[in-house]
């Protein structure tokens, strides 16, 4: 039987598997089913989202642990026949009624040391999400620590069927999430895992509020300086003296929007100026304003604005004569 080791770096990976990824919590791990199967999962106690896939099956079944509590929430992309798919929590065999169909999910403790098998060809995405994590959104919430979660296997999940599907297309690009993207993800997945599978008990009242003056000026300051979106919620939660939880509702209080949804706009403005100001070539705008490449400079500035970073350059270029005059 082999193992998967969730979220820590297992060394002897094996050397039929392909793996992409952009960065430390996010990646794309394709594997024959011939030999062991040890994907990497790094950054230990930090949320993580693995695509894994197999054009083979598994031989034998393989075991999930991971090194600090967390749940592991598996969606499947690939229907799998019934008798074609087993799971297994605390040694016990779950029993299963139907096949496992697209976007079906599972939500199990790392604490019961799931184990898994599929006989066909799989495709799953994987979320590992520390429980200490899932603590501190409930405490926000004003519920005390969840001590259980509710078992899911083969489950009907639309959220988190429709969480996967906008995810999705980024896992393993080079234009993957920022990580305050990844933050944002992680604390609205927490969410609806708590509410739909926590045994959860009432403590206190929800706090409300904005930011302090003091909070929103050095939110806004650490946000302006990593315009590229490289910096964690929980280092500008710490700087604020706010639990992440606690800060990304009072910083969408206090904003009108999420973290990731301000840097965007700060990046667009800061894109306008240099293209309104400057001759610079689009593709140093986009890294500049925080973007990895141009195409998803382009995209996002056409999403926000409503024209291409191009046409609007053009415009704003010629205005003294008109908009008419643009060929």
């Amino acid at each position: 039987m082999s193992t998967i080791r969730a979220p820590e770096q297992n060394q002897d990976s094996a050397p039929s598997a392909e793996t992409w990824s952009e960065d430390p919590f996010t990646s794309h791990v394709k594997f024959d089913g011939t030999s062991s199967v040890s994907p990497p999962f790094p950054t230990p106690g930090t949320f993580t989202i693995t695509r894994l896939e197999s054009t083979a099956g598994l031989h034998d079944r393989i075991t999930r642990v991971s090194s600090v509590p967390a749940l592991l929430v598996s969606i499947s992309l690939k229907a799998l026949p019934l008798h074609s798919y087993q799971v297994w929590v605390e040694n016990k065999l779950v029993p299963t009624h139907r096949s496992f169909l697209p976007f079906q999910s599972n939500v199990i403790d790392f604490d019961s040391e799931p184990s898994c098998w599929a006989g066909k060809a799989f495709d799953y995405v994987h979320y590992t999400m520390p429980r200490v994590e899932l603590d501190d959104i409930a405490a926000d919430f004003g519920f005390g620590r969840v001590n259980s979660y509710r078992l899911s296997v083969v489950g009907d999940d639309l959220v988190l069927a429709q969480m996967t599907r906008s995810i999705l297309p980024f896992i393993g690009r080079r234009d993957a999430p920022s990580l305050l993207a990844l933050d944002q993800f992680s604390l609205i997945l927490g969410a609806h895992l708590l509410q739909r599978y926590g045994v959860l008990q009432k403590i206190g009242k929800v706090s409300k509020g904005g930011l302090a003056p003091w909070q929103k000026r050095r939110a806004a300051e650490l946000l302006r300086e990593n315009l590229d979106g490289r910096i964690r919620l929980t280092e500008i939660a710490r700087e604020c003296a706010l639990s992440v939880s606690h800060f990304a509702r009072s910083f969408k209080e206090t904003f009108g929007i999420s973290t990731h949804q301000w840097l965007i706009r700060r990046r667009i403005e800061h894109a306008q100026e240099l293209l309104r100001q400057t001759t610079t070539p689009m593709v140093d705008i986009a890294m500049q304003s925080g973007f990895g490449d141009q195409a998803a400079f382009t995209r996002t500035f056409r999403q926000v604005v409503g024209v291409s970073p191009g046409r609007w350059r053009r415009y704003h270029s010629t205005r003294a004569i008109g908009p008419d005059n643009l060929a």
